[in-house]
């Protein structure tokens, strides 16, 4: 892969930088790898092996693939002398990668009974030994290999939260709803760090920006992903943002009011999706004799009317903000909205692995933009004006997905802390709903 692809896919750091860059950088490889098997911890062997929907891909298919990452893009070009850790590994473990050859098709990636989560586990540790001798090299500032460092840290990251999720996905379906981790108290949470606003359930404000021509895009400053930029001006009427995020409580009013059952207030390819697939309450949600349920990664809990609602598709947040008599923000607004925040919430680190309510009205506002749920904008995943994909494998990370799926913006209580920033562009099909993706209102300045 020539070096002036890897430019522009993706952006190298643009800022100073200090003489321990190469440390800075491989403690970050090393603290990332080490996060991923501290998420698996909690699992059995079982677990890790098991696919619940073709969706979703096993624990131990995610821990190989990453790691399969490392040793395709960094250690085979990199390191002279390595040696592969089992050829076969290439077909079991590429994704979608046509460039690096055949693959176990994704649908079938629960198959793979071998090799064993053990033998995964040994991977892990001969790539692992190869990144520490490669490190003690150094990783030169604005080198190549240092940017093949860095994307193999943020894929590894996008795939750490890929791993909560599908297990979630897998637990939901055991009759058991087992809980991911033990010892957590099955009950609600307040916002983190701080009690929430009278439980979260005072109706949303409204902030109003005035739009204008404004840039949009990545500046070049640390690092992003090709899909990013260019950095781009944008036409944005004005528009008003809400404050916070639509909670369960009012996703029950949605409910109640017969939202899953008016037609009005559905695309068209979303009302056939709902009555194709049955469509009754966002995923995960069940009705019990003592009233509504969520299952989530401390297992089954009854449903916490002040939190942010979770696990619905693009269709039903476009039906909601319909039925609301709202909109969804364009992904140029909410860009917009949160280019002066702090990149900061309810993500990963917090370790809550649901979304909590809103906190007070001290925070910055909008409230909850990055953390909780990603969400979900009214804009197509297309390519910026004057996109270009990259060259090579690597140019099949984002550029040939640029059709027929939605763009949601923030971050959620799974992404790793530090992973996300204003100009990140998330990225799924309007049907799905396994992720934690929600719904933040929008409309025009009256």
């Amino acid at each position: 892969m020539a070096r002036a692809a890897h430019e522009r896919a993706f952006s190298p750091p643009q800022q100073p930088q200090s003489p321990d860059i190469s440390d800075a950088l491989s403690a970050r490889l090393f603290a990332t790898r080490g996060l991923s098997l501290e998420l698996a911890a909690p699992l059995s062997a079982e677990d890790m092996a098991a696919q619940a929907m073709e969706d979703a891909s096993p624990t131990k298919w995610h821990l190989a693939h990453v790691t399969w990452f490392f040793e395709t893009f960094v250690l085979k070009p990199h390191l002279p002398g390595y040696r592969l850790f089992d050829e076969a590994f290439n077909f079991c473990f590429n994704s979608y990668y046509e460039a690096m050859g055949a693959r176990q098709p994704r649908p079938a990636r629960g198959l793979l009974t071998r090799p064993s989560a053990a033998r995964v586990m040994d991977y892990r540790a001969h790539v692992d030994e190869a990144l520490e001798r490669l490190a003690e090299r150094g990783f030169e500032t604005g080198s190549d290999l240092a940017r093949l460092i860095e994307i193999g840290i943020n894929h590894e990251q996008q795939h750490q939260e890929l791993l909560l999720s599908d297990i979630l996905a897998l637990f939901a379906v055991n009759p058991l709803r087992p809980a991911y981790r033990e010892g957590r108290a099955r009950t609600s949470l307040s916002a983190v760090g701080e009690p929430s606003e009278t439980c979260g359930s005072a109706a949303a404000g409204w902030i109003s920006y005035d739009g204008g021509l404004v840039k949009i895009g990545h500046a070049g400053n640390g690092y992003a992903w090709d899909n990013e930029s260019p950095r781009h001006d944008a036409l944005v009427r004005p528009f008003r943002l809400a404050d916070r995020l639509v909670t369960n409580g009012e996703w029950l009013d949605f409910m109640g009011d017969g939202g899953y059952r008016t037609a009005s207030v559905w695309l068209a390819d979303g009302w056939a999706k709902v009555n194709a697939a049955g469509w009754r309450a966002p995923r995960y949600w069940e009705e019990h004799g003592n009233g509504w349920h969520m299952m989530t990664l401390d297992g089954l809990l009854p449903l916490e009317t002040a939190a942010p609602v979770c696990h619905v598709s693009y269709y039903e947040a476009d039906a909601f903000a319909r039925w609301a008599g709202f909109r969804l923000p364009t992904e140029f607004e909410w860009e917009l909205a949160g280019a002066t925040l702090p990149v900061e919430g309810n993500t990963l680190g917090t370790r809550a692995l649901r979304p909590v309510p809103a906190g007070a009205r001290g925070e910055a506002s909008p409230r909850q933009m990055f953390g909780d749920v990603w969400e979900w904008t009214q804009s197509a995943y297309l390519p910026y004006p004057g996109y270009r994909p990259p060259e090579g494998a690597i140019g099949e990370y984002n550029g040939k997905f640029m059709v027929s799926q939605q763009v949601l913006r923030g971050a959620s209580c799974a992404t790793p802390d530090g992973h996300s920033r204003a100009t990140y562009r998330n990225f799924f099909y309007p049907h799905q709903r396994w992720q934690f993706a929600g719904v933040r209102l929008a409309a025009e300045v009256s």
